[in-house]
Order: structure tokens, then sequence, then C-alpha cells
């Protein structure tokens, strides 16, 4: 297992920041038990390190009007390197699609989507996810309710190299 350069302050540090991005730097320090001044350099050096990717707000989609919710499991009929990074790059593109992970196995991709309602879904499905190249098959599921939804890693158990 990859052991990580990080201290139990950075640990504490990704944390917070990881349960409210949104907190200043003076409470992150406040939290975390050390000053602001050392606190924004270890912030800043771990997002240089890529251990911070970025900051979002997690907003409410039926509350912006985004009612549904489909996983859509994608075989492609060509598994070429080339073939692969062109329906990436064509995913890019498709604002329903939120999020597109590549799978071993028998399905390549898993899209998770959201629509305002079945007709725009089934406008994106027919017209652009079926209908683009190389697309050979596509299985849908309706999600119903989540009941755990937790972003990012569970830092409690980043092992650290100390």
């Amino acid at each position: 297992m990859k052991r990580l350069k990080l201290d139990q302050i950075d640990k504490r540090i990704l944390s917070e920041l990881q349960a409210d991005g949104r907190m200043t730097n003076v409470e992150l320090a406040r939290r975390v038990q050390i000053s602001p001044p050392p606190c924004l350099r270890r912030v800043r050096t771990l997002e240089e390190d890529g251990f911070i990717e970025g900051y979002h707000a997690d907003l409410n989609a039926k509350a912006l009007g985004f009612e549904i919710t489909v996983f859509v499991m994608v075989g492609l009929s060509s598994q070429h390197d080339a073939d692969l990074k062109a329906f990436e790059d064509q995913v890019r593109g498709w604002p329903l699609v939120r999020e597109c992970t590549m799978l071993n196995g028998e399905i390549d991709f898993i899209l998770k989507c959201v629509a305002r309602d079945l007709s725009e879904f089934q406008s994106f499905l027919t017209l652009q996810l079926t209908a683009a190249k190389n697309v050979a098959n596509v299985k849908t599921a309706f999600a119903i309710r989540t009941s755990k939804k937790e972003a990012g890693v569970p830092v409690e158990m980043v092992q650290l190299d100390e």
C-alpha cells in the first residue's frame, strides 16, 4: 500500500475541508489547532501536491428542477484506446452526464445522468447517447432514492508515513 507524505495535521486539514470547503482559513486553523499562516501554507501545499483537486458546492438537484437520476451502463463496439478516448471526449460535452467512469468487465462505462423529466432523458438517450459513434449497447437504471451520499474519501482511513 502506498504511503503518503502527510502528517496528522494535514489529515485533519483534509478532513475538515472535505466536510466544509467554505470555512475561512482562520476557522480551519482553529479546528486543526495551528495558527493561520502555517495552516494556509499547508493548504496551498496540499493543493499544489494534488491532494485537493477543487472546491465545490453540493447542489440539491431536485430543488433545481432535476427530478430524475439515471445510471447508464454503456458498452462500446471497440475498446481501442483512441475509441475509448473519443467516447470520453464526447461525454464531456453532454451536460446531463455528471459522472463518467470507465469500468473493467462487461460494461465499458457507467454514466451518472440527471434530467428534469423522463422526456428530457429519453431525448438525450435516443438523440445523443445511442446515436454516438461506437456505442454498441446501453442499459439504464433509474435511481429510486439515495441512502448515502458522501463526497471524497474516508480521510480517517488514510495511512500516514510517520
